[in-house]
């Protein structure tokens, strides 16, 4: 961690109460109080490691406030597996804004993460400055969600963290074109767990596979272009990955046509589902685009 940033690790209560869920502070030394610190959030398999990188390059601006969400990571699992699902994960998100005493907040999410940063927005637009979408949209493509369907909860534990960076590989090379070794085994250990016994698993509850598997607005909010047109006055960014079989081009263009006045975009190369913001073009613009924002 740089020594101009402080990172706090909280607990807090879910917004049922019913649960203990975790969030990463990171605290800049010279904050600016004026400035709407960062609300980041994973995408449906991943948690709050997901952005490091991109975290060790903005954590000097801003406050980031990056959490798990639950059932991820070191938030509580839910014994109720139909509370996997983005407006209870959205009403989590606002009972840890009101405890950080947190009026107005800046979006990042990945996937999922996305979703809920459009729910928010729709929500309460008072409250999110602006949005930064990774590769999500109010479209979302059925190929692309039958291909996450084949691989949530599923798979035994692997013995070691090499045979984990070759599973990331194996579910995710298409996506992220051109990673060695080294950066699978990077993005393992950013996505999984391991056991005292030595065995590695992908750190989340695989009873989120419960709700994945339906058609339902447990999985996806419904009505998303409504939601998206009550985002008019939000800027958003939007990130697509070229290969995204998730975000279309197509569904990338409709979004600009219903958000002219405050909406940017851009497509990373070797990229499908989704980047990982810590590829040169994207980090680019995201800071040109926070630096529009206060």
């Amino acid at each position: 961690m740089d020594a101009m940033v402080k990172l706090v690790e909280r607990s807090y209560p879910s917004a049922d109460g019913r649960l203990t869920l975790f969030a990463r502070d990171y605290l800049p030394k010279t904050e600016d109080p004026d400035r709407a610190p960062l609300l980041m959030m994973h995408g449906l398999t991943r948690n709050s490691a997901d952005f490091e990188p991109l975290a060790a390059l903005l954590s000097e601006q801003r406050r980031l406030i990056v959490p798990d969400q639950r059932g991820r990571g070191r938030s509580q699992y839910d014994q109720d597996p139909s509370n996997y699902r983005p407006d209870v994960y959205v009403e989590d998100m606002w009972a840890l804004l009101d405890l950080l005493e947190i009026d107005q907040a800046i979006c990042i999410g990945t996937s999922m993460g996305g979703l809920m940063s459009m729910v928010m927005g729709a929500q309460n637009p008072d409250r999110i400055g602006a949005i930064v979408l990774n590769d999500i949209g109010p479209e979302v493509s059925a190929s692309g969600l039958d291909r996450i369907r084949s691989y949530v909860g599923g798979g035994e534990p692997m013995p070691n963290w090499d045979a984990a960076a070759k599973r990331c590989r194996d579910i995710n090379g298409d996506a992220l074109v051109g990673l060695d070794h080294n950066g699978w085994l990077a993005f393992a250990k950013r996505t999984c767990i391991e056991h005292p016994d030595g065995s590695v698993t992908f750190d989340y509850d695989p009873a989120i596979a419960q709700s994945v598997g339906k058609q339902d607005p447990a999985t996806i909010p419904a009505d998303l272009w409504g939601l998206w047109s009550r985002l008019s006055e939000i800027p958003v960014l939007s990130i697509r990955g070229a290969h995204s079989d998730i975000l279309t081009a197509k569904t990338v263009e409709q979004m600009e046509r219903l958000h002219p006045a405050a909406f940017s975009h851009m497509e990373i190369p070797q990229r499908g589902h989704a980047p990982l913001l810590d590829e040169a073009p994207a980090v680019k613009a995201i800071n040109d685009f926070l630096a529009l924002q206060p």
